[in-house]
């Protein structure tokens, strides 16, 4: 199995995202959530799972927060060891990615498409370590992926979870509610990867067949860290009539969406609920259960049941979704979503994985 890893030149300016606790220094020791009392009596030793996190950090509230959630919550209902080591730069994959592997940590993570090199060479050079990625699979220096034995591939159908929120967007901006009077929609990603855009193209997928007549926007910060970027994209859109924005770009997103929170108009959140981001302004998220995956993986860990190769987190298995709709979301849009996710979990419906409209 080969996917052309086309996208790994673009990989110097971004991240994905996230939030959590519990911090290491980008080549130092990791920092363990729990360690054992000098005065305990001696005890099997606990199985370690490391994280390492892109470059986006522990603090964006999306995508590197949904996995230390994951971790967090596996140390705490397997009694796993776990620790988490933040990227600074492209350039610390490698070498967080060994801290755990030569330590011989049980399973190693790394959080997201752009480690797939990374992962490639550690899991490589550590055949006797389990090593998993969320989003892509290993890539070598050509940037073709390739199985690997000791690798499991994560991933999820960003499709899905966009196209749910593309229906409450495309029902809104159909029937003029509340502040979205213009019938334009927009959607701005970090940068054009294919975890990025699958959720966008869901979106217009959506939109299009809800709602043909409504205007759809798109564009990139090109950055899943500077907020100023992406609120940049956001006013812009919004000065083109755009009353409903759908980030899809980590840290930069909260940009976009203080866009919308400034000239009064409605987001989406993305990857965690994040209508607590800006109550009001915050509609619905479209979720990607990134908690999930790190959570399955280290109990397949605990079970003895890790399975190398692809694994698929989708509507099917809970693995997408939408999150918590604001009071201006009228009973038909989630009526319309709740329909949808039924029918994608029934096969009915197959949200589209290529974007139909380009910036």
């Amino acid at each position: 199995m080969k996917r052309v890893f086309a996208f790994l030149v673009l990989a110097a300016t971004v991240a994905a995202a996230c939030g959590g606790t519990n911090t290491a220094g980008t080549t130092g020791s990791p920092s363990a959530s729990a360690a054992p009392s000098a005065s305990a009596a001696p005890t099997p030793k606990p199985m370690q799972v490391g994280l390492v996190t892109d470059v986006g950090g522990l603090n964006d509230k999306s995508f590197n927060q949904a996995a230390n959630t994951g971790r967090l919550n596996a140390e705490k209902d397997f009694g796993l060891k776990t620790s988490v080591i933040e990227s600074k730069k492209q350039e610390d994959y490698v070498p967080n990615l060994t801290t755990f592997a030569q330590q011989n940590y049980d399973l190693v993570i790394a959080v997201g498409f752009l480690m797939q090199n990374a992962a490639w060479k550690v899991a490589k050079q550590f055949p006797n370590v389990k090593f998993a990625i969320i989003d892509g699979a290993p890539a070598n220096d050509a940037g073709n992926t390739e199985n690997l034995p000791n690798v499991a591939n994560l991933f999820f159908k960003e499709q899905e979870a966009g196209y749910l929120v593309g229906v409450i967007a495309a029902t809104m901006a159909k029937n003029k509610v509340g502040k979205a009077t213009h019938n334009t929609v927009c959607s701005m990603g970090g940068i054009p990867i294919p975890p990025v855009d699958r959720y966008m193209a869901g979106y217009q997928d959506a939109i299009k067949t809800i709602s043909p007549t409504t205007t759809i926007l798109i564009g990139y910060s090109n950055d899943f860290v500077d907020q100023q970027k992406g609120k940049e994209v956001g006013l812009n859109h919004i000065s083109k009539n755009c009353d409903i924005l759908f980030q899809v770009a980590g840290g930069s997103g909260l940009g976009y969406i203080a866009a919308a929170k400034e000239k009064g108009v409605y987001a989406i959140g993305v990857d965690v609920d994040q209508i607590d981001v800006a109550p009001g302004t915050v509609i619905t998220s479209a979720i990607k259960r990134v908690d999930k995956a790190v959570y399955d993986t280290s109990k397949a860990i605990k079970d003895g049941t890790f399975k190398a190769g692809d694994n698929s987190f989708n509507a099917t298995n809970d693995g997408v979704g939408y999150g918590k709709l604001d009071a201006v979301v009228p009973a038909d849009a989630k009526a319309a979503a709740d329909k949808a996710l039924a029918d994608i979990k029934s096969g009915t419906i197959k949200p589209k994985t290529d974007l139909t409209v380009k910036p």
